[in-house]
């Protein structure tokens, strides 16, 4: 599961905005004019304490209305600077101009912010943290609300607007401004971003009605990312490529992270190491970095990151969630929660350390610590189906397998293709007697592409736990196939068990060859060996007697011809302990 671990912040293009007159569709045809805009815009955003916007400075646009502000603007600009974000708001009452206005609600927007993430470090425990609310946003929405009514705000406007709704639950309202605010500034990413968190599933992006802007190309790639629609995403991030974006360092990241999700480990890690060539002391996205080489127990490498961004900033959100990762491949699972709790007192509400710190909770045993991690991580991104899953492994521990259901359908429902969620669901399904559920999961997981190798071997198990001796012989068979069928030597439990149900089925089938086949396969493993010489006594002493191989009976056999006794899997731990869990 740390494959999956840390959140997928987004490492901005800093992409700002432009004028509703702007460049319409996606015309890449003018760089020269992308770059203007996008420098026009980043200087804009700067003005209003937007930091996470734009990509640099510009010339700064004194309008006619902003100069009789320009006193008072100037002034709070300073105090805002020094997050004296009430005393910025004080000195810019009554302010007219649409940069000041702006400034004087955004500033109200994160002093009351800064006193909820206050009160959050300083209450007690999680259930007054759940009760810690921002108490400037029902103001806000009033005033802003009459504002939009009067159509007097501007793209700036409208996206603070959005975010005060969003933070308010209203996610029908925000996404309605959003799309408004994009349509308005269509370059502003800040808009862009706050819609990518509110989409739930591909449906929802068709009802949209979005500005036909080269800009839309980046947020398309970026929400395909996030709803698991990989192939489309690379299509899309391939084509901004093409059209002249290649240096473009964000694309790059946004590319291993596409990879890190559908698992593709291998290329994921080789485009990150190809992104520290280019950009060193980059620090953003280096969080799934961490989690690809933990995955693959690259201790050094690891290591090396930590101390390596720790040099450029240690107290950065990426470096604390770097440092954990490190902490937890060496198994000292307090520290690295330690880590994650340092990475949420810098940010809240970043994903990734949330879902990090409740897997190092459930290492740890402390399943309220963890469902209580896991709880936060959802509240920030109800897309997170590591935290879902999380949430139905918690209350598995529990032994209360009518929560885990609705967990792990809820993280089913947001990665439909993924094994792991299919074998959680079936094993649920068992749990409850509901067999027939389970047996459409684990043939379903088995479908989809197994990860674990397990949903072949469970989906027997219930064969012939129902006497559906054929049909168990059948899923023992293709589980043996694939094991042997890997090229590397397998570790797994499991096999010794084919082994012996299908020595036991052709015993009673009365195909001595094929029983006997299986049966020396299990005297290869230790807890079927004396059951497998036993069988072949009796084979042997049957035929001695005369018993002759049955004909009638068309049962299934396919024994790999490499089947031999140096050959022989090893054992493996089960998928539902979490530190074996991997893709």
């Amino acid at each position: 599961w740390r494959a999956e671990g840390a959140g997928l912040r987004l490492a901005g293009t800093r992409a700002g905005g432009m004028a509703a007159a702007g460049l319409c569709g996606a015309d890449f045809s003018d760089l020269r004019e992308i770059k203007k805009q996008l420098l026009s815009v980043a200087e804009r955003s700067r003005e209003r304490g937007l930091q996470h916007s734009g990509p640099g400075s510009f010339f700064p646009s004194l309008l006619q209305e902003d100069a009789r502000d320009l006193d008072a603007y100037t002034l709070a600009k300073s105090y805002f600077d020094l997050k004296e974000y009430d005393r910025a708001a004080y000195f810019l009452r009554g302010c007219k101009s649409q940069k000041a206005y702006f400034l004087y609600m955004y500033s109200r927007y994160l002093s009351g912010e800064k006193k909820k993430d206050d009160e959050t470090v300083d209450s007690l425990g999680p259930l007054e943290k759940g009760q810690v609310k921002n108490e400037a946003l029902r103001e806000l929405r009033v005033e802003l609300s009459k504002k939009h009514k009067a159509r007097e705000l501007d793209g700036f406007g409208l996206y603070l607007y959005g975010v005060v709704l969003r933070k308010l639950d209203l996610v029908k309202e925000a996404i309605d401004v959003f799309v408004e605010a994009a349509h308005v500034l269509p370059l502003h990413w800040g808009a862009w971003l706050e819609l990518c968190n509110l989409i739930t599933d591909k449906e929802m992006l068709k009802f949209l009605s979005l500005p036909d802007t080269w800009m839309k190309e980046f947020f398309l790639a970026h929400i395909y990312t996030e709803l698991q629609l990989i192939e489309e995403a690379l299509q899309k991030y391939q084509s901004l490529i093409d059209a002249g974006f290649s240096k473009s360092t964000y694309i790059i990241s946004q590319i291993a992270v596409a990879y890190h999700n559908i698992r593709d480990i291998d290329k994921a890690l080789s485009i990150f190491n190809e992104l520290r060539k280019q950009d060193p002391y980059r620090i953003e996205n280096m969080d799934t970095f961490s989690n690809l080489l933990y995955v693959r127990s690259m201790k050094p490498e690891l290591s090396y990151l930590a101390h390596n961004l720790c040099e450029i900033d240690k107290y950065r959100v990426e470096t604390c969630c770097v440092i954990g990762n490190y902490y937890s491949l060496r198994s000292q699972h307090e520290k690295a929660a330690l880590y994650f709790q340092r990475a949420l007192k810098l940010n809240p509400r970043y994903l990734g350390a949330w879902t990090l710190m409740g897997h190092e909770y459930m290492e740890m045993k402390n399943t309220s610590a963890a469902i209580q991690a896991y709880r936060h991580a959802i509240e920030v991104n109800k897309r997170d189906y590591r935290a879902w899953y999380g949430l139905g492994q918690t209350y598995e521990i529990l032994k209360m397998p009518f929560y885990c259901l609705y967990y792990y359908r809820r993280a089913h429902q947001l990665r439909p293709n993924d094994s792991r969620m299919l074998v959680a669901l079936g094993e649920c399904y068992e749990k409850l007697n509901q067999l027939v559920e389970a047996k459409k999961c684990y043939w379903r997981a088995y479908a989809v592409g197994d990860v674990e190798k397990m949903a072949l071997v469970k989906l027997a198990k219930l064969h012939e736990q129902l006497n559906e001796s054929e049909q168990a012989a059948q899923c023992y068979i293709k589980y043996i196939q694939d094991i042997y069928s890997c090229g590397e030597i397998v570790e797994h439990l499991e096999v010794s068990t084919a082994f012996r149900y299908l020595a036991q089925y052709y015993f009673k089938c009365k195909l001595w060859d094929e029983a006997s086949a299986c049966a020396q396969k299990c005297c290869a493993f230790n807890d079927t060996r004396e059951e497998g010489k036993a069988l072949l006594r009796q084979i042997l002493q049957l035929r001695n007697q005369g018993e002759t191989s049955s004909t009638e009976i068309a049962a299934p056999f396919f024994l790999p011809a490499s089947l031999s006794a140096n050959s022989t899997p090893t054992r493996r731990v089960s998928p539902l302990n979490l530190s074996s869990v991997t893709p």
